[in-house]
């Protein structure tokens, strides 16, 4: 049998190469309901590649009432998702806290935080009474130990991801939920379109393994995360840092 996959930011790098992972191999009858927003042609490529494995979503997260269509749209019209990847996040901006942008901050926290709480609401209590689902968000190793300067907005919006799983863990372990993280060090996508190319040499230079990460580190950890052998692990927050960051 088949599982129904909720991807919110499905565009992206990390969106694109899970996607890929999930579906190579798997039974006829899993679907993927892929979210992006203003740039679901990206998935053209994969959709061809899956025929009628991807429903793409063109759904504008900042916007909480495009959010509550959106899972009006999947109560209505989807089978009830019984996996939930959110992915979604602004590109970080490096900035001095004294120049702390609050609008972008707030709409980061729709993008990220909110529409993941709307999300889950929609889609949590159908996998308790099915008695199995798996919950993923991705974190950041900003969020362990100490995080670098001038990321405030970024590690705020994470760290409030992060007690949002650990408080779906506990809630919903009894039913065959889990719901975890993975935290990947900076990692090699168009997500740092916006990092300066001499802060992304620093940390390479800086990681143990003397590189970054790539979306080809990280997915085989996301895989595991939401495979039925992961199912006696959650509340996890796994770093996937090649070392800069441990616990």
């Amino acid at each position: 049998m088949g599982y129904t996959y909720l991807m919110t930011g499905a565009t992206s790098d990390v969106g694109t190469a899970l996607m890929r992972r999930l579906l190579t191999n798997a039974p006829e009858d899993t679907v993927i309901l892929a979210q992006g927003c203003g740039d679901v042609e990206k998935l053209a490529g994969l959709c061809a590649e899956f025929p009628g494995k991807i429903r793409p979503f063109d759904v504008d997260l900042s916007d909480p009432y495009k959010v509550d269509t959106f899972t009006q749209v999947l109560a209505t019209s989807c089978p009830a998702p019984t996996h939930f990847i959110h992915l979604p996040a602004l590109p970080v901006v490096n900035t001095k806290f004294k120049n702390f942008d609050e609008t972008r901050f707030d709409k980061d926290m729709e993008v990220q935080v909110h529409s993941a709480v709307k999300l889950c609401k929609a889609v949590l209590p159908a996998m308790a009474k099915a008695k199995f689902g798996r919950v993923l968000f991705i974190q950041t190793s900003y969020t362990i130990g100490c995080p670098p300067k001038f990321t405030a907005a970024y590690v705020m919006a994470k760290s409030a991801l992060g007690g949002l799983v650990k408080s779906l863990a506990v809630e919903y372990a009894r039913f065959g939920v889990t719901v975890n993280c993975v935290a990947p060090s900076m990692m090699e996508t168009n997500f740092l379109k916006d990092t300066p190319e001499l802060v992304v040499k620093a940390a390479a230079e800086a990681n143990p393994m003397g590189r970054n990460a790539t979306p080809a580190d990280v997915v085989p950890a996301m895989a595991f995360l939401l495979s039925d052998e992961a199912g006696y692990i959650t509340g996890v927050t796994l770093p996937v840092t090649g070392g800069s960051a441990i616990v």
